[in-house]
């Protein structure tokens, strides 16, 4: 099975949902919350389980002396840590050495770190996971199950993405720029309940061949003529539904067309993948922003996270490229844009790994932590890091499976606040959240 995409099937079976969700009460964009202003979430997803225990580490001699003897040839050594570390309250911390530049905005207060985040159904402790006493989400250490999951925001297949909800919450505008994927496999994350968002690879335009004739009036005839065809559809629902489907790409290629003739950023962007795709996602976000307000979801991928051996060079590797490429997203909105406040970027990733080292890697675990980054960010540590234990309280094994203690529904429900949506709203986009004392976690303010 692959770790890094999830199958067609799969998708489509979710997708089979969207109907019955629709009417079961989503707000939808007629009913949704009136935008005033222009925001965008950008979500960078790990694919393959990103090794949280790696990405934030405790200094302290008892939690550092503890995660170094069960993580053994997988702990990192302090000196490499020296340069990304900082203080949190009394408590010293450290970002893993591949994330300067991440560290450089933790420290101006603009990236907030979430800390054990992962699938629930609701609050369970270990003793309740071992008795069955509590649901837990279901084959949670499937990579395409937990892919589902994670990016739809509740633990079982849905038919709809969180982010994708969050935008029949809040009314988005320019229907073909409302949930994009820069990825070249289906991501659940930006499907809402009307819209199955759009997929642009990076440095792609979807332009139809032969529109680009000489003179640009014969182009302008074709696509006339096309559109004429996709005006009727003979009272048959299946063409009238493909027809629309036509048509929304070809105002999706006009609006690429635009964005790639508008004023270059002036920010250099690293040419890595991930890379391209945070510079289309920037270019995306400058033409919307442009057209008033409304609100966009997307969401990057970058693979090969799951490390079962070769960790230690392919997790640096990574989270480099990583680093660069939100870095520049972020200059971008800051210095070419002026949208520091107006854009928020999280990261994901459909598990966390364990903290006992297999020898040469680490395997399939469940909570995780991640990174917010933006001007309209609260930063700091949320939550708490786990016991660093093995078959401890926070343990589901005995290998440092991490039980969750914050959902991915009360992250999805503290960035929907900053989005705009209400909380009637945001229950209704996170049902299971009500199950949890605190809904916001604060992180947004």
């Amino acid at each position: 099975m692959s770790s890094n995409g999830i199958s067609r099937r799969n998708f489509l079976k979710a997708g089979a949902g969207l109907g019955a969700l629709a009417a079961m009460g989503a707000p939808g964009r007629a009913f949704a919350t009136a935008a005033g202003d222009y925001k965008a979430l950008v979500c960078i997803y790990m694919a393959g389980g990103n090794d949280g225990n790696n990405l934030i580490i405790p200094l302290d001699a008892a939690r550092y002396g503890a995660y170094q003897a069960a993580r053994s040839a997988l702990a990192i050594p302090q000196g490499k840590l020296a340069p990304t570390s900082f203080m949190h309250g009394s408590m010293p911390y450290a970002l893993h050495y591949g994330l300067p530049k991440l560290h450089a905005r933790y420290l101006q207060g603009r990236v907030a770190m979430v800390l054990n985040v992962g699938n629930l159904i609701e609050p369970l402790t270990r003793a309740e996971y071992v008795s069955k006493l509590k649901p837990a989400p279901q084959q949670l250490f499937s990579h395409s199950d937990q892919t589902m999951q994670i990016q739809m925001g509740v633990p079982r297949e849905d038919g709809t993405g969180w982010g994708g909800r969050l935008l029949d919450c809040v009314s988005a505008g320019n229907k073909s720029l409302g949930g994009i994927s820069t990825s070249s496999s289906p991501a659940p994350f930006v499907v809402s309940s009307i819209d199955s968002g759009n997929t642009i690879p990076g440095g792609t335009d979807l332009n139809l061949a032969g529109l680009n004739l000489w003179p640009a009036s014969a182009g302008l005839t074709r696509r006339q003529a096309i559109v004429g065809l996709l005006s009727s559809d003979g009272g048959s629902p299946l063409r009238a539904a493909a027809n629309r489907a036509f048509a929304d790409g070809l105002q999706l290629a006009a609006d690429l067309a635009a964005a790639s003739s508008a004023t270059p950023l002036k920010t250099v962007f690293p040419g890595t993948s991930i890379g391209k795709q945070l510079q289309q996602i920037a270019g995306l976000v400058q033409l919307r922003a442009a057209q008033g307000p409304g609100r966009q979801v997307f969401i990057a991928s970058l693979g090969s996270f799951d490390t079962h051996s070769g960790q230690d060079w392919q997790q640096w590797n990574l989270f480099t490229q990583i680093d660069d490429a939100v870095d520049a997203f972020h200059k971008a909105m800051e210095l070419d844009l002026k949208l520091a406040d107006k854009v928020t970027t999280i990261s994901l990733s459909e598990f966390g790994r364990t903290l006992q080292s297999n020898g040469v890697g680490s395997d399939h675990g469940w909570g995780s932590h991640h990174f917010v980054v933006g001007g309209a960010v609260q930063g700091g540590l949320y939550g708490q890091l786990p016991g660093f234990a093995l078959g401890g309280a926070d343990d589901a094994t005995n290998r440092g499976v991490w039980i969750p203690k914050r959902s991915t529904e009360q992250l999805g429900y503290t960035l929907g606040r900053w989005f705009g949506a209400s909380d009637d709203e945001l229950v209704w986009a996170f049902p299971s959240v009500a199950k949890f004392a605190t809904a916001d976690l604060g992180f947004m303010g």
